[in-house]
C-alpha cells in the first residue's frame, strides 16, 4: 500500500486537547468487521461484547517526565531536551532530542533547574537533532531520577500546543501503568478507569500485561510513498512468560484475545512464533504493520482516532480492514469523534 492511501482531511477542532471528564464516558465506535456494521457507544458499554474466560492484553509501561528545560552554558540560550532513552545507567548517559538543534556542540554543558542544579555534559552528536548527554551527578541513581522526576514535564505531543496542565500528570498514563520507560502513552488504555477494570474482572475476563516501552517514533511523519520502504524506531519490549500463558490458554479455550491499543499489538505480534503461541521475549522491535498483514493472535482490539498517514492508522486498518477503517474514520469525522491524544476509542471486533 502507499502512504497516499491514508490521506484524509481532518478538521483541527476534532484534536482532542484534553480528556474527557470521566475516563470510561468516553465514545465508543464499535465496528463489526464480518457484517461490516458501524455501532456508536459509551466506552463502559465494551463489557456487553466480552465473556467470562476472554482476556485483554494491556501495555503496562509508565511515562515518564522525559521534557526538560535549561540553558547552554555562558550564553544562557534555552534549550529543550527531550529524553529519548537511557543508555548507561552507571554513567547517567541518555540518548536526546535537543531543540535548537543547531545551537549545540559536543562539550557543551547544560544547566536545568534553578541555578542549574543538574548539570548535563553534551559528549556525541548522533543524528542532525539528537545528542548523547552525559548527566553530571554526584548523588545515588534514586536521587538522580527524583531530580529528573521533579524537573521533567509530562511529554505531552507537540501538537496540542498548549502547556502541559496539572490534569495531565495523572491523565497522560494508564491507571494501570507501572514500568517506567516510554515517553509516548500507549493511549487505547487511557479509557480504562478502576471501577470499569473491576466491572470486567467481575464478569471473569483476564488481564494479560506486556510492556512496550513507546517512543517518538509513533508520531514520526512518514517520508516515503512506498510503505515497505518505511523503517520505524526500535522500541524495549518485555514479554514476561506467566502472562504469555494466560494469552495462550485463553486461545487455546476458544476465548477471545482483545488487544488494548497499537503498541499491545506491535509486540504480541513481534513475540509471537509460527504456531501462533505467544512466547516470553525481552528485547527490542521495530515492527511496521500495515495492510495487509496476517495477524495471528487478537480477536478484537481497541484504539483511539489517528493521525491522518500515521503508522499507527495503518496497523489499525491492517487489523480492521482498509476500505473499513477508512469508511469509519469518515463516519467519525462527520459526527464528531475526537481524536488522537484524549480522544474517543474504536473497538474492532
Amino acid at each position: 500500500m502507499k502512504l497516499s492511501q491514508f490521506k484524509f482531511y481532518l478538521p483541527e477542532e476534532l484534536i482532542s486537547e484534553h480528556p474527557a471528564a470521566n475516563r470510561d464516558e468516553s465514545r465508543l465506535m464499535v465496528l463489526h468487521r464480518k457484517t461490516r456494521k458501524i455501532e456508536h457507544r459509551i466506552f463502559k458499554d465494551i463489557l456487553e461484547y466480552f465473556n467470562d474466560g476472554d482476556v485483554f492484553v494491556i501495555n503496562n509501561t509508565k511515562v515518564f517526565p522525559a521534557r526538560l528545560y535549561g540553558e547552554k552554558e555562558k550564553t544562557g540560550a534555552k534549550i529543550e531536551v527531550f529524553l529519548l532513552r537511557e543508555l548507561n545507567r552507571e554513567s547517567l548517559l541518555w540518548d536526546v532530542l535537543v531543540d535548537p538543534a543547531r545551537k549545540i556542540r559536543i562539550g557543551n554543558k547544560l544547566y536545568f533547574g534553578e541555578e542549574g542544579g543538574l548539570v548535563a555534559e553534551v559528549i556525541d552528536n548522533t543524528t542532525s537533532r539528537g545528542r548523547t548527554l552525559r548527566f553530571l551527578y554526584d548523588g545515588s541513581y534514586d536521587e538522580f531520577k527524583s531530580t529528573i522526576q521533579g524537573l521533567g514535564e509530562t511529554p505531552l505531543p507537540k501538537i496540542h500546543q498548549r502547556k502541559v496542565e496539572a490534569e495531565d500528570e495523572a491523565r497522560y498514563q494508564t491507571i494501570y501503568a507501572k514500568h517506567e520507560g516510554a515517553v509516548a502513552a500507549p493511549t487505547a488504555g487511557f479509557h480504562f478507569s478502576r471501577e470499569l477494570m473491576k466491572r470486567l474482572e467481575l464478569k471473569g475476563i483476564n488481564f494479560a500485561e506486556i510492556t512496550l516501552h513507546a517512543g517518538l517514533g509513533n508520531f514520526r511523519d512518514i517520508e516515503v510513498e512506498d510503505l515497505t520502504k518505511h523503517k520505524m524506531d526500535s522500541e524495549e519490549m518485555i514479554i514476561v512468560g506467566e502472562q504469555a500463558d494466560i494469552i495462550n490458554n485463553a486461545k487455546e479455550k476458544k476465548n477471545k484475545i482483545c488487544v488494548i491499543g497499537t503498541t499491545t499489538m506491535k509486540a504480541i505480534e513481534t513475540g509471537v512464533t509460527i504456531t501462533g503461541k505467544v512466547k516470553p521475549y525481552s528485547g527490542w522491535t521495530n515492527k511496521f504493520i500495515f495492510p495487509p498483514y496476517d495477524f495471528s493472535v487478537a480477536d478484537a482490539m481497541v484504539t483511539n482516532f489517528h493521525l491522518p498517514m500515521s503508522s499507527v492508522l495503518m496497523l489499525v486498518a491492517a487489523f480492521g480492514g482498509y476500505e473499513f477503517v477508512m469508511e469509519a474514520y469518515a463516519k467519525a469525522i462527520e459526527e464528531k469523534y475526537r481524536f488522537f491524544t484524549y480522544g474517543d476509542a474504536m473497538l474492532i471486533i
